[in-house]
């Protein structure tokens, strides 16, 4: 279920539109599509019905998930032993009618359910059951293809070489920052950081070898990264961290921590050993700034301030 990214999400039209679907075809007073976590029922989609989860102990769903290949179907919940003492069932909302076909995944796991339900007894025909099962496997194509979405945004988001968020993901974490400032006058930092020695590594062990390096000063700077702050690789030798911290001695103290952590000597797969340093120009977010280019426009030429003395 967690693989979906799905529980606890906003309502999404495709989910709202299937639902509507199967309570008009069923002319059901209450329909839901409904996703089965490990001690709840949580409704993605709900239609006559006012609550958005259920103890997974009292929801019918949960019987329904334990026969993937065919709809639970209770045509008088009163007259089951399984239900008739359920609370939905001896109370409020008096619920006498469950029709729910099973979430089934390519694995063939049950992951929840799509569910038509009445307040009075009714018959269900097996055509009826057999439409249910196509409207559930509709619920997954939409699953399936919500999840393919998200997992192509992240990659486009996502640096492919060291796995950190890229310069799209940096931008967007910039814009939020900047916004966030000027709504709350909260201000932020932006630290970039080019590495010192890395055209050596190239030119003495091969790409591949930068390579490994990258990955590893990756490693080390997200180990000194808060939760919450974003570390991004730029491009090439670049990285980048938007952090919420404005103090500049706090600041100050994450830079010194990142020049020590990346000085560390690192062994190749070769078994070579390489040792490079890291720049890092800081730039607070103040009430002069304009835009996230002006910031980091600021964050660059700070940097290349201290590579110069360097040289």
């Amino acid at each position: 279920m967690d693989s979906f990214s799905i529980l606890d999400t906003p309502p999404e039209i495709e989910f709202d539109a299937l639902t509507r679907v199967v309570a008009h075809a069923f002319n059901a007073p209450i329909a839901v599509i409904a996703m089965m976590d490990s001690d709840r029922l949580w409704f993605k989609s709900k239609l006559g019905l006012d609550v958005p989860q259920l103890d997974r102990k009292i929801a019918f769903c949960a019987h329904a998930i334990m026969t993937p290949d065919a709809p639970l179907v209770i045509e008088d919940l009163t007259a089951d032993p399984r239900f008739a003492i359920n609370p939905l069932v001896s109370h409020n909302p008096h619920l006498r009618f469950y029709a729910g076909a099973p979430l089934v995944d390519d694995s063939g796991l049950a992951l929840g359910t799509i569910a038509v339900i009445d307040s009075r007894p009714r018959a269900f025909s097996q055509t009826q059951q057999h439409v249910l099962m196509d409207c559930s496997r509709l619920v997954m194509t939409a699953m399936q293809a919500r999840r393919r979405a998200l997992v192509l945004e992240q990659l486009a988001m996502t640096d492919y070489l060291t796995g950190l968020p890229n310069r799209a993901q940096f931008d967007q974490a910039m814009a939020t920052e900047m916004n966030h400032a000027r709504r709350t006058a909260q201000p932020f930092s932006l630290l970039c950081l080019d590495l010192d020695g890395f055209k050596g590594v190239n030119d003495e062990f091969g790409h591949a070898a930068g390579d490994e390096v990258l990955c590893e000063v990756a490693r080390r700077l997200q180990r000194h990264v808060r939760l919450g702050d974003t570390l991004a690789r730029l491009g090439g030798d670049e990285f980048a961290i938007v952090t919420r911290d404005a103090d500049s001695d706090a600041v100050a103290i994450l830079a010194d921590r990142l020049m020590d952590t990346v000085r560390q000597p690192i062994r190749l797969t070769s078994g070579d050993l390489v040792t490079l340093g890291i720049s890092v120009g800081i730039a607070p977010y103040t009430s002069d700034v304009t835009s996230a280019q002006f910031l980091l426009a600021r964050a660059d030429k700070a940097l290349y301030r201290i590579k110069n003395q360097l040289r």
